[in-house]
C-alpha cells in the first residue's frame, strides 16, 4: 500500500509539479517517506515524535507532505497538531512557555499548526534549502495530566511526514576571477555554485553586461541576486540589481563549503543575459605547522598526562604565561601571524558526551593584536546533546584588576569572526554567533546551546581595551572549556536525563518531577512544596495498612495462604509507592523495577486468591489453582506489566470458577447459593460496591494532580472489599487452618483412617456463622 502511494505521489509530482528545462541545469526527483507514528500530548521532549530527513546538495525545491489520521472511529473533538521544522539539529521548542536555565540560549524554529478532525494533511514548500539533515517534530497540545490506563480505547492520532525534492545534477561552477555568461528568465533562474576555501575573509559576486533579448529597457535588466541557502533561521543574502550590473559582498563567508548563487529575472516574459564573476579574499592565514607529525604526538602525550592529573596538580599547571620560562612560554606565546590557530583534541567520553581540549594545555594566551582561534568539529551524532562553553579568566592575571581590559569571545558556526571589538557584532555573513566576555570583575562566563547544529564551530578570542592601546597588558591567559553533555546540568535535582532514539539517531531530554518544569527542570512556578510531597508519600504508603484488617479476618477464618498473599501485597505496595515518589521524599529499599513488579504481581494475586476462596472449592483444587494462577500471572507481568488483560484475565477466570461452583451447589441443593440474605446484604453487595467504586476511581478519575489521594482511596477500597468478600470459616477447620483430627500435646500425630487423613468431605453451605 505504501509502495502504491509513493508511486502515485511520484506520478503526480512528475505531471503537475515540474520545472522547465532551461538547457543549463537538469533536475531529478527524489522521494522519501517515514512510517506513521502515534502522537502524544506534550509533557516533555520525549512526547515529540522526531523524524530526520536528508536533503542533498544542489536541491532547488523541497516539499514536505504532513499527514495526520485518526486511529479510531468514536468522536474525540478537534485537536491541533503542532509541527516543528529545523535545519541541522532537532528543534528546540517551548510549547508550555517555561523558563529556560540560566545561560541557555536558543532560537525559535518554524512551527506549523494543523487542525485535525478525522484526517488532515498540509504541505510545506521551501526553495533553495540548505543541504544536510532536516528534523521534523510533531506533538499534540499540552498534556492535561489525566492518567490513561493501557488497553482502554482512547483518542489516537498518527503522524506521517513525506518529502519530495527536485535536485540539480549539473549546476555550473562559478570560477574565481573569470566571467561566466549566463541567462535568466522569470521561470528559469540561473543557478550556480562556488567553493569558499578555509580562512576566506570576504566573498564578492559581480554581475555585468546585463541585457535583455528585446533591449527595450535600455540596459535596465532588473535582476535579483541571491547568495546562500535557506535554513529557516537564516535567509540568503538578496541584492536587487538595476542598470547593467551590480555586486554583492559577504564578509566572513562560510568556510570549506559550497555557496549557492541564484540570479532571477524581474522582467515579465523576458530573458536576460549577463556576465557573472566571483572573487574570494583570504586576508589572514595562520602559520603553517609543516609536515612533522611527531610534534602533534608529543602534544597528545602531554595532554594525556594533564587529563590524568589530579585537581591539585591542575592548580600548579595554571601559571602566568608571562613569567614562564622561554621553553614553556613557546606554547603560550602566539607566533608572528595575523591569527593564532590552536589545534584541539576531540575526545568521545560516552554517549552524547564529548570533550574538546586544546592540545597545548588548558591555558590559552590571548592578545590585543591578533585573534586566537579554536576549531570544534561537531558531527551529526553529537547534535542530540547540549554544547557547553565555559570561559574562565586565569586568576593569576592580577594586572587586569585595575584596568578596563576584557577578553571577548565569539562562538560561531560555519565560519569565525576574526575581528572582535565593541562595535563588531558576533555574526558572520550568513549565520549568527554567540558572544561572551570575561574581565577582572566577571572572571567566568557560561553559554549553553541545546541541540547545536551539525557543523564546524569556531571560538575566537581577543583582548580588548577601552582605549586603542592596552598599554603594558598585551597578553592574558584564559581557560576555555568546550564539551558536549546529554542534558543541561544533568537536569538538576528535580529532573532525570533520559536518552531517546529516533531510528539510529540518539538525543536526550529532561523529564521533570514534583511539579518542576522547563528544559532543564529549573522552572519552579508549579513546583510542589516539601509538605505536599511528604503528604503524598504518607498517604500512598500508609493507605496500604488497610490490608491489616483483611489479614486479621483471613487468619481468624483460617485462610493462612490468603493472608500471606495480602501481607506480600501490603509490603511491596508500601515500599513501591515510597520509591515511586517524584520529589525528595523518597525511600527505595531495592531496585525500582523489582518493587514495581512485586507490587503489580501481589495486587493481581490478591484478587485471584480472594475470588477463588469465595468459590468454596476443595482444598486440592483451590491450592492447585492458586499455584497455577500465580505462575501464569508472573509470566504475564513479565511480558507486559501494565497491560489491561493482566488484570482482566485472572479476574474473569476466577469469577467463572466461582460462578460455576455456586451454580453447581444451587442446582444440587435446589436453593440459591449462598442461601442467606444476610450474607448478600451485609457482605457480598457492600464488597462488590467497594470493588466497583475502586475500579472506577482507578480507571476514570486518576490524574497526575490528584493521584496521591485517589490512588490511596483505591488501596483502602480494595482492602475493604476483601474484608467483606472473604467467606466465613469452614466448620471442618480449627485454629491455624489444620483439619479436625489433629491432636496437640508434647507429641502429636494426625489421626489416620486407613490410608488417608480423617477429614469430612461433606460440602458445607455458604452460611454466616
Amino acid at each position: 500500500m505504501d509502495y502504491c502511494f509513493l508511486r502515485g505521489l511520484l506520478l503526480v509530482a512528475l505531471t503537475t509539479w515540474t520545472l522547465a528545462d532551461d538547457g543549463q541545469v537538469t533536475f531529478v526527483s527524489e522521494l522519501s517517506s517515514k512510517p506513521a507514528q502515534k502522537l502524544s500530548k506534550y509533557g516533555w521532549y520525549g512526547n515529540v515524535r522526531l523524524q530526520r530527513f536528508h536533503i542533498p546538495e544542489e536541491t532547488a525545491i523541497a516539499r514536505w507532505l504532513f499527514s495526520v489520521t485518526k486511529g479510531h472511529t468514536f468522536h474525540c473533538g478537534q485537536h491541533n497538531v503542532t509541527i516543528h521544522i529545523r535545519y541541522g539539529a532537532p528543534p528546540v521548542i517551548n510549547p508550555t512557555g517555561t523558563v529556560f536555565p540560566n545561560a541557555t540560549l536558543w532560537s525559535p524554529c518554524l512551527s506549523l499548526i494543523l487542525p485535525v478532525t478525522s484526517q488532515s494533511s498540509t504541505t510545506f514548500n521551501l526553495s533553495n534549502p540548505a543541504p544536510g539533515d532536516w528534523y521534523v517534530g510533531a506533538h499534540l497540545p499540552e498534556d492535561d495530566g489525566r492518567i490513561e490506563q493501557k488497553g482502554f480505547p482512547s483518542c489516537s492520532y498518527f503522524f506521517q511526514p513525506q518529502l519530495s525534492i527536485r535536485r540539480a545534477v549539473d549546476t555550473p561552477i562559478l570560477p574565481q576571477g573569470t566571467f561566466l555568461q549566463q541567462t535568466a528568465a522569470p521561470d528559469r533562474p540561473a543557478r550556480l555554485k562556488l567553493y569558499v576555501p578555509q580562512f576566506a575573509s570576504s566573498l564578492s559576486i559581480s554581475v555585468a553586461d546585463c541585457s535583455s533579448e528585446e533591449g527595450a529597457d535600455g540596459g535596465n535588466c532588473s535582476l535579483v541576486l541571491r547568495l546562500g541557502s535557506t535554513s529557516l533561521q537564516n535567509r540568503p543574502v538578496t541584492v536587487n540589481c538595476s542598470g547593467i550590473g551590480c555586486s554583492a559582498a559577504l564578509s566572513n563567508p562560510p568556510w570549506d563549503t559550497w555557496v549557492r548563487v541564484v540570479v532571477e529575472s524581474g522582467l515579465d516574459n523576458r530573458t536576460v543575459s549577463f556576465s557573472i564573476v566571483s572573487n574570494t579574499t583570504v586576508g589572514c592565514k595562520p602559520k603553517s605547522v609543516g609536515l612533522k607529525v611527531d610534534d602533534d604526538l608529543n602534544m597528545l602525550r602531554g595532554n594525556r598526562s594533564f587529563t590524568n592529573s589530579t585537581s591539585a596538580g591542575n592548580d600548579s599547571l595554571i601559571t602566568d604565561a608571562v613569567t614562564m620560562s622561554n621553553d614553556s612560554a613557546s606554547l603560550f606565546t602566539p607566533p608572528s601571524a595575523c591569527v593564532w590557530s590552536i589545534p584541539v583534541l576531540y575526545e568521545e567520553v560516552d554517549v552524547l558526551s564529548l570533550r574538546f581540549t586544546p592540545a597545548s594545555g588548558p591555558n590559552i594566551s590571548v592578545t590585543d593584536t591578533h585573534p586566537t582561534l579554536l576549531t570544534y568539529p561537531l558531527y551529526t551524532h553529537a547534535t542530540g546533546g547540549t554544547l557547553n562553553l565555559q570561559l574562565t579568566l586565569n586568576s593569576t592575571n592580577v594586572t587586569l584588576a585595575n584596568t578596563s581590559s576584557s577578553v571577548v569571545a565569539c562562538l560561531s558556526p560555519w565560519a569565525p569572526v576574526l575581528e572582535l571589538n565593541d562595535s563588531q557584532p558576533c555574526r558572520t555573513a550568513l549565520f549568527g554567533g554567540y558572544s561572551v566576555q570575561v574581565n577582572a570583575s566577571v572572571p567566568k562566563a557560561v553559554v549553553r546551546l541545546p541541540f547545536p547544529q551539525s557543523t564546524t564551530w569556531y571560538l575566537t578570542l581577543q583582548l580588548t581595551c577601552n582605549s586603542s592601546d592596552c598599554g603594558n597588558i598585551s597578553l592574558v591567559s584564559v581557560v576555555p572549556e568546550v564539551f558536549i553533555s546529554a542534558c543541561v546540568e544533568d537536569c538538576g535535582t528535580y529532573g532525570e536525563c533520559r536518552l531517546m532514539r529516533s531510528y539510529s539517531y540518539l538525543y536526550a531530554g529532561c523529564v521533570c518531577k514534583a511539579g518542576w518544569r522547563g528544559w532543564g527542570c529549573t522552572d519552579n512556578s508549579t513546583a510542589q512544596s516539601y509538605r505536599r510531597q511528604l503528604t503524598a508519600t504518607l498517604l500512598l504508603t500508609l493507605s496500604n495498612l488497610s490490608f491489616l484488617p483483611a489479614m486479621v479476618v483471613a487468619i481468624k477464618r483460617c485462610y493462612i495462604t490468603e493472608a500471606s498473599v495480602y501481607l506480600f501485597t501490603m509490603f511491596f505496595s508500601t515500599f513501591y509507592h515510597a520509591c515511586d515518589q517524584p520529589g525528595v521524599a523518597v525511600m527505595c529499599i531495592m531496585d525500582y523495577d523489582t518493587l514495581q513488579y512485586c507490587d503489580f504481581l501481589g495486587s493481581v494475586c490478591s484478587i485471584w486468591v480472594t475470588i477463588l476462596c469465595m468459590a468454596r472449592i476443595r482444598d486440592t483444587f483451590k491450592y492447585t489453582l492458586f499455584m497455577l494462577g500465580a505462575l501464569l500471572i508472573a509470566m504475564s507481568m513479565q511480558l507486559d506489566r501494565k497491560g489491561l488483560w493482566n488484570l482482566l484475565g485472572p479476574v474473569i477466570c476466577a469469577i467463572l470458577c466461582m460462578v460455576t461452583a455456586w451454580v453447581y451447589r444451587g442446582v444440587q441443593r435446589r436453593h440459591c447459593y449462598p442461601p442467606s440474605w444476610r450474607r448478600w446484604a451485609l457482605f457480598l453487595i457492600p464488597g462488590a460496591v467497594c470493588a466497583l467504586v475502586g475500579v472506577c476511581l482507578y480507571i476514570f478519575t486518576e490524574t497526575e494532580h490528584n493521584y496521591y489521594y485517589t490512588h490511596s482511596l483505591w488501596h483502602i477500597l480494595v482492602a475493604s472489599c476483601v474484608v467483606f468478600l472473604l467467606p466465613p470459616k469452614e466448620k471442618n477447620r480449627e485454629a491455624l487452618g489444620w483439619s479436625r483430627g489433629w491432636r496437640w500435646g508434647w507429641s502429636w500425630r494426625p489421626r489416620v483412617c486407613g490410608y488417608t487423613l480423617c477429614q469430612s468431605d461433606k460440602d458445607e453451605l455458604y452460611t454466616v456463622t
